[in-house]
């Protein structure tokens, strides 16, 4: 990243946390939140959207951008689906189970719950919800989170229906999986507070940890996304979608920095050269031999090569925004929206098969000067001349300064263009959903992990660190069961922050594991009936074969356990054929000693008491 003094520069940045909540079923019908395989399918259907104008009359921009690309989207479905998914019937009554977590959630963030709850629909024809719009609602205002830079604000929180899972691009258009639409997902936005890329990703790690201290809320890759807006002083709001990984917000917030830092010195030049943007030409002619791939494979298809003169751009095309992002790349996103490949500019001329040749006639066809570049685009004739429209607009805003829009998050922490920022236009009331007023006084307050890590310290006798993994892990609601069933809480707390974890590298399918099987696998140990040795692989068999309980799984394993007289005839015959090593060491032969030891019974006996057997049987002969 940069080393900038970020408050020079003005930055200021705001957070759009969206988590998926861990309820039985959906938002709005009774169908599970069971995430299902493609594969399992059993039918599939297609739609096309398009946007509407709201209570006022008016149509969202982005919405209408969006409609400009003619795409089919089919959506797999399966035995689980049902109908208001399909958007065949109206949906049903917010789901009690959603609406409890949203309002914990919104008590740990000290905002206020608002007195009703209204539902609300929010356009959206990217595909990603059958019916061309998102339900959502309100359900708190104001709160405020605290990190080591300062407080930073909670603007809103909304509740909503997750969107549909992208499954393929197909040649037609997007196919979706509804599996995943309408599970229940909250919205938390922050205030625009944040003022360095690090303060930025703390406060997500904040939200994130009172998200988490519901123990309500899905974990894993997809189930929490992050959008970031970002600006500088002489910039503009640019919102980035869809930031997967927390770890990565930091250098996004700052290159996003850096790409608005270095869009305004492009306009001040651009304004000082007294830059325009030309009307858009027919080029196809100065092609009709060339070499290009792209291009000649363009117009054997029956295609067309549209070009456009940018009257004093010339070097500034090229110009990097981010890592190998140009402006250049900026005016492609744009193409591309279109549904082109992509474009060629003269900053980069000649290659990519054009010739130097080409270039002349191509700089002569579009009446290009010195000081002059041009941009070209190569596909079908109708969207040749829609993506070189975009580019146009593109071009004109980068002489006006940094444009207010939505970009994506790219995996190397850079972004690109998507649409435009959405507006109020995009959302209107949904009729089908009564009012919900909620009460508040019937949900209570959860712990924050930060005090949870406090009290397994405290009340169980956890180290820091091995509490701190355990309740910032998974399974905290497990060990605390366990707990209160009478199993040891460093046994268990062990088990589920290390066993699970050492198993799992070894190739165990631990997913596999129900929570009944451990908490059964450690209750066997408290009773004395199976020995601490032995988890590892009564654990292993219960997750290859989860048939068995936890008994059957002892059993299966050959861990049944054995008694003290049997211990001491072990032990013994392992120091009788260590005796010339026991003679020669006397105490310093016990460690080899133990591991033979508890090799040869297998896990069917507790260690301290293998120990002590072995200590005693040494001494004898040393």
């Amino acid at each position: 990243m940069t080393d900038r003094d970020y408050e020079d520069v003005g930055l200021v940045a705001g957070l759009e946390i969206h988590q998926q909540l861990d309820t039985e079923t959906k938002l709005f019908c009774d169908s599970p939140t069971e995430l299902r395989e493609p594969a399992a399918a059993d039918r599939r259907f297609t739609r096309y959207l398009h946007p509407t104008k709201s209570e006022l009359g008016e149509i969202d921009e982005a919405a209408l951008e969006e409609s400009q690309v003619a795409r089919e989207f089919e959506y797999l479905a399966y035995d689980t689906t049902c109908l208001v998914e399909e958007d065949d019937e109206p949906p049903g009554e917010v789901d009690e189970e959603a609406l409890s977590v949203a309002i914990q959630i919104a008590e740990l963030l000290d905002a206020a719950v608002v007195d009703e709850i209204q539902v609300m629909r929010k356009i959206v024809i990217d595909g990603s919800n059958t019916s061309g719009f998102q339900r959502s609602m309100l359900v708190a205002r104001g709160g405020e989170i605290q990190t080591d830079a300062g407080p930073v604000g909670i603007e809103d929180m909304m509740l909503e229906e997750e969107s549909a899972q992208k499954v393929a691009e197909t040649d037609d258009g997007v196919r979706y999986s509804l599996d995943r639409l309408g599970i229940p997902l909250v919205e938390i936005g922050t205030a625009p507070d944040i003022r360095t890329p690090e303060q930025a990703q703390a406060a997500a790690e904040r939200i994130g940890t009172l998200l988490r201290s519901t123990g309500a809320v899905r974990r894993g890759l997809g189930t929490i996304r992050q959008d970031v807006n970002v600006s500088v002083a002489e910039g503009a709001r640019v919102e980035i979608k869809g930031v997967q990984a927390l770890d990565q917000i930091s250098e996004i917030v700052a290159r996003e920095a850096d790409r608005q830092l270095a869009l305004v010195e492009i306009s001040e030049e651009l304004q000082a050269r007294e830059a325009a943007v030309g009307e858009p030409v027919d080029a196809t002619s100065v092609f009709t031999d060339t070499e290009s791939g792209v291009i000649r494979g363009a117009l054997d298809d029956g295609g067309a090569v549209h070009a456009v003169r940018l009257a004093g751009f010339d070097g500034l095309v090229g110009r990097e925004l981010q890592p190998d992002r140009r402006l250049g790349t900026e005016l492609s996103d744009h193409a591309k929206r279109a549904g082109a490949g992509g474009v060629f500019h003269t900053d980069e001329l000649p290659a990519y098969g054009v010739t130097s040749a080409e270039v002349a006639a191509l700089r002569e066809a579009v009446d290009a000067e010195d000081g002059d570049a041009v941009v070209l685009v190569a596909d079908d004739p109708e969207t040749a001349a829609t993506a070189i429209d975009n580019v146009v607009d593109r071009a004109q805003t980068a002489i006006e300064g940094v444009p207010e829009e939505t970009r994506g998050a790219n995996d190397d922490g850079t972004t690109r263009y998507l649409r435009p920022l959405p507006g109020a236009a995009r959302l209107y009331p949904e009729t089908d959903v009564p009012p919900v007023e909620p009460d508040v006084a019937e949900v209570a307050v959860p712990e924050v992990l930060d005090e949870k890590v406090d009290r397994y310290v405290d009340d169980h006798g956890l180290g820091p660190d091995l509490a701190e993994q355990v309740a910032f892990g998974r399974q905290w609601p497990l060990f605390e069961e366990t707990v209160a069933g009478g199993v040891d809480p460093t046994l268990a707390a062990t088990t589920l922050a290390s066993t699970l974890t050492e198993l799992d590298r070894d190739g165990v399918p631990v997913d596999a594991l129900e929570d009944d099987a451990i908490r059964g696998t450690l209750e066997l140990v408290a009773s004395d009936d199976l020995a601490r040795e032995g988890i590892e692989e009564t654990l292993t068999t219960l997750a290859e074969q989860p048939e068995f309980s936890p008994s059957e799984a002892v059993e299966e394993a050959g861990l049944t356990g054995v008694d003290e007289a049997a211990v001491r005839e072990a032990v013994a015959e392992v120091v009788e054929r260590n005796a010339d090593q026991v003679a020669d060491e006397g105490m310093g032969a016990f460690s080899g000693l133990m591991g033979e030891a508890m090799g040869a019974l297998r896990g069917k006996a507790d260690g301290d008491l293998v120990s002590d057997v072995l200590r005693e049987e040494i001494q004898k002969r040393a």
